[in-house]
């Protein structure tokens, strides 16, 4: 797919239930317009980040977009999730404008609640 401009988007991930990154967690990129499609799939490193931005340069294209993050998964492997999971899989969905700046997506999570906010 090729993009309209150079702006990037990245993410990461942050445990706050045990104040940690959160490595290891599963994280899908879809485009939702015109029809939705996985951009996107990675895993966050020991920083909680990815490797990579989820759109570089020359990929980013301005419309609806949603971020999956299978936390469900990460906080039972750390063992302290709730059967049954209260939180599986968690869907952001937000709009990219011009194509043109850095957009930020960060998710803070325990297996209970999750905020995320536009970051720098």
């Amino acid at each position: 797919m090729t993009g309209n401009g150079p702006g990037t988007l990245s993410t990461h991930v942050l445990n706050t239930a045990q104040g940690i990154p959160a490595e290891g967690v599963r994280i899908e990129l879809w485009r939702l317009d015109p029809e939705p499609a996985m951009l996107c799939e990675t895993v966050t490193n020991a920083d909680g980040r990815t490797r990579d931005p989820l759109l570089p340069p020359g990929t980013f294209r301005a419309g609806r977009h949603e971020l999956r993050f299978h936390i469900g998964a990460y906080f039972q492997g750390r063992g302290i999730a709730p059967e049954p999971l209260f939180l599986d899989v968690v869907a952001v969905n937000f709009g990219l404008a011009d194509g043109r700046g850095h957009y930020h997506v960060p998710l803070l999570c325990t297996p209970w609640s999750y905020t995320t906010y536009r970051g720098s």
